[in-house]
C-alpha cells in the first residue's frame, strides 16, 4: 500500500513475492531495532483534515499504512527515526488513522507505528489485524491462516506490547480462515471489547456471506479490500453492501503499489523480492495499456493543479462517504502529497466525467499472485 516507488531504484522480483507481500522478510532485524526513538512532535492537537466514519468510529478522511516502514517493496530497511518523523508529521498534517499489522515485518510495523505514537496515544486511531500465520513470540510466518479463538486473543496480546497501548480502535480478521467460522471469529472479538482491548473490529478480503453473517454476529465497522482505479473489484457489490450494512470501507494500494503516481513507467523492473513483480498487471504488456490510467490521471492532475497520485486518492474519497483510503510511503514528500489529497474536490460533472473516463479504460492482468489471490473473497463454513 504504498506510492514509495522511486524511478532511481529500478529494478525486479521472483520467489519472494508470496511472503514479500505482507512484510513477513525482515533482513537485519537487530539493525531495524537499535535506532532511538525519537521525542514526541511538539503540539498536542491534530489540524481539521476532514473527518469520515466508519461505522461508529471516527478517523481522518485519509489515513496512512505503514506497512513499509519495517522493508520496503525495495527489500530495503528504511531508517527508523524517519519513519518516526513522518508518523510524526502525518499527525501535523491531521492524519489521525494508522494502518499496521502482525505479519507486517512480521511484529516490526506494529513497534514503529507504536513507539512513534505512544504520546499521541489519545488522539489518534490505530488499527492492527491477525489471521496469518505468525508465530506469536517470534514473528516467523509461514503460509497460512488462523483464526482460532484462543490464537486470536494470543495475538491481540502481542499487538497490545508491541503498539505499546491498551487498545486497538480497529482490529481487523487479516484473511478469512476456512477452518473457523465467521460467528467464532466474532465471538472472540467479542470478548477482546468486553474486556476494553478491541473497540470496533473489520475484515479484509472476506466473501459476502461471510461479511453478511460476521456482522449479523457482531457489528462490523470496516471492510479493508484493495481498491483503487487500478483494481475496482469492489464496485462489483462490496461497496453497495457495506454501504446497505453501515459499515466504512478502507482502501488498501490506493495508488495501485506506486504505478498511479506516475512512478512506473516501461522502463521500470523491480527488485529481488518485490511483490510487485509477480502480478501480471505490472507484465511489460499489460503495463503499456495500464499506463493509460496515468496519462489520465496526468491530464486531470494539470487540470486541478494536483499531482496524479492525489487524483487518484481524491477519486476514492468521491466515490462515497465512508471511504478512507490508507495510502503508506517512507518518503516524507510522498506523504505530504497524500494527506493534500483531501483538499481536492470533483463537481458533480467533473466527478461524472472521471468516472466514465475510468471505466473506458480495461485494466489488463491480474492484481495478486494466484496463492495471495486465494485468500481473498473467501467465505467461512456455517456455524454448527
Amino acid at each position: 500500500m504504498s506510492n514509495e516507488t522511486d524511478p532511481t531504484r529500478r529494478s525486479i522480483l521472483t520467489a519472494g513475492a508470496v511472503a514479500l507481500a505482507f512484510g513477513s522478510l525482515a533482513p537485519n532485524r537487530a539493525a531495524a531495532q537499535s535506532a532511538d526513538t525519537p521525542a514526541s512532535p511538539a503540539g498536542n492537537v491534530a489540524p481539521a483534515q476532514g473527518r469520515r466514519m466508519l461505522g461508529a468510529l471516527e478517523v481522518s478522511a485519509i489515513g496512512l499504512g505503514v506497512q513499509n516502514m519495517s522493508r520496503t517493496f525495495h527489500t530495503t530497511i528504511p531508517n527508523r527515526v524517519e519513519m518516526h518523523n513522518i508518523i510524526h508529521k502525518a499527525f501535523d498534517e491531521g492524519i489521525t488513522f494508522f494502518d499496521t499489522a502482525e505479519v507486517y515485518g512480521p511484529h516490526e510495523s506494529e513497534r514503529i507505528l507504536g513507539e512513534a505514537t505512544e504520546t499521541l496515544r489519545d488522539q489518534i486511531q490505530i488499527a492492527t489485524k491477525f489471521g496469518f500465520n505468525v508465530d506469536l513470540e517470534t514473528g516467523a510466518w509461514a503460509p497460512g491462516l488462523i483464526s482460532r479463538p484462543t490464537h486470536i486473543k494470543q495475538a491481540v496480546e502481542g499487538s497490545l506490547r508491541r503498539l505499546r497501548t491498551d487498545r486497538v480502535d480497529l482490529l481487523y480478521q487479516h484473511r478469512v480462515d476456512p477452518d473457523v467460522p465467521i460467528e467464532d471469529v466474532a465471538g472472540a472479538v467479542k470478548d477482546l471489547m468486553d474486556e476494553g482491548k478491541v473497540l470496533h473490529w473489520g475484515l479484509s478480503e472476506m466473501g459476502s456471506d461471510t461479511l453478511r453473517r460476521a456482522h449479523a454476529a457482531l457489528p462490523v465497522s470496516a471492510v479493508q479490500n484493495e481498491y483503487s482505479m487500478l483494481w475496482r473489484g469492489p464496485e462489483d457489490g462490496m461497496l453497495a453492501l457495506c454501504e446497505e450494512l453501515g459499515i466504512g470501507f478502507v482502501p488498501f494500494s490506493p495508488l495501485g503499489y506506486g504505478l498511479l503516481t506516475g512512478a512506473i513507467d516501461m522502463g521500470t523492473s523491480f527488485a529481488p523480492g518485490d511483490f510487485r513483480a509477480g502480478t501480471t498487471r505490472m507484465d511489460p504488456e499489460n503495463r503499456q495499456a495500464n499506463l493509460a490510467l496515468v496519462d489520465l490521471l496526468k491530464a486531470w492532475a494539470t487540470r486541478k493543479n494536483a499531482a496524479p497520485g492525489q487524483i487518484a486518492l481524491a477519486w476514492l474519497l468521491a466515490q462515497g462517504p465512508s471511504i478512507v483510503p490508507i495510502p503508506g510511503t517512507t518518503q516524507m514528500p510522498h506523504m505530504l502529497e497524500n494527506a493534500g489529497a483531501a483538499a481536492i474536490d470533483f463537481t458533480s460533472d467533473e466527478l461524472a466525467a472521471l468516472n466514465r473516463e475510468v471505466a473506458a479504460i480495461n485494466v489488463q492482468g491480474a492484481r495478486m499472485p494466484p496463492m495471495v489471490e486465494a485468500w481473498s473473497g473467501v467465505d467461512t463454513p456455517a456455524k454448527t
